[in-house]
């Protein structure tokens, strides 16, 4: 049996349409987030990480350019699980919660932080990921960028919410107009609850 499963979906397969097609989840849950978690499993014999979770084997490899293979494949399983949960069927707009007072702090308003995202979207050259991060639990909030499997994990940042810019994450639906998908996850899919949940340090996801 393999360590590691495939999570489920926290909504239905159509649930984002029409911002996100169950098509394009076929492929990106059902084939690229299937395909990080085998040959995650088939790396982990021999590896002396066969009784690590998900965040030890990121935290153990991440610095360590013999196991960047393996640092790859579990940082994706656990980048692509906490993408999930970061949307929502009627989401986005503005933030809520303990969230709304943070955001408007530490980037002066709301407008601030999404023209903020949208620019580390926009601007993350080939594959990555933008990020919603705090310094610490309930900590100083900021925005960075990581490059193809590349996590805050590594970087000792609290991951609260991320947005996929590899090009199968929004191809489908928006062909090659990166701007309209990270604008539609923005107003229409970011789930603020779950945000709020790992800004507060609450185990409130699928992705340990």
């Amino acid at each position: 049996m393999s360590k590691f499963t495939l999570p489920e979906l926290p909504y239905a397969k159509d649930a984002l349409a029409p911002h996100i097609s169950a098509e394009t989840l076929d492929y990106h849950h059902g084939k690229h987030h299937n395909a990080y978690v085998t040959k995650l499993n088939e790396l982990l014999p021999g590896s002396g990480f066969e009784d690590k979770g998900l965040e030890d084997i990121i935290l153990a490899t991440a610095k360590d350019d013999s196991k960047q293979g393996m640092f790859n494949q579990a940082a994706q399983v656990w980048n692509h699980t906490f993408y999930w949960n970061c949307m929502t069927p009627n989401g986005g707009g503005e933030a809520t919660g303990d969230l709304q007072a943070k955001i408007a702090e530490d980037f002066g308003s709301f407008e601030n932080f999404r023209e903020e995202f949208k620019n580390a979207a926009l601007t993350q050259f080939g594959s990555g990921w933008a990020w919603l991060v705090a310094d610490e639990v309930g900590g100083k909030l900021s925005i960075i960028k990581t490059a193809n499997a590349d996590t805050p994990l590594a970087h000792g940042k609290v991951a609260v919410l991320t947005c996929d810019v590899w090009e199968h994450a929004y191809y489908v639906d928006y062909r090659n107009a990166r701007p309209n998908y990270v604008d539609t996850f923005l107003d229409k899919l970011v789930n603020w609850d779950y945000a709020n949940a790992k800004f507060n340090g609450q185990a409130a996801g699928i992705e340990k």
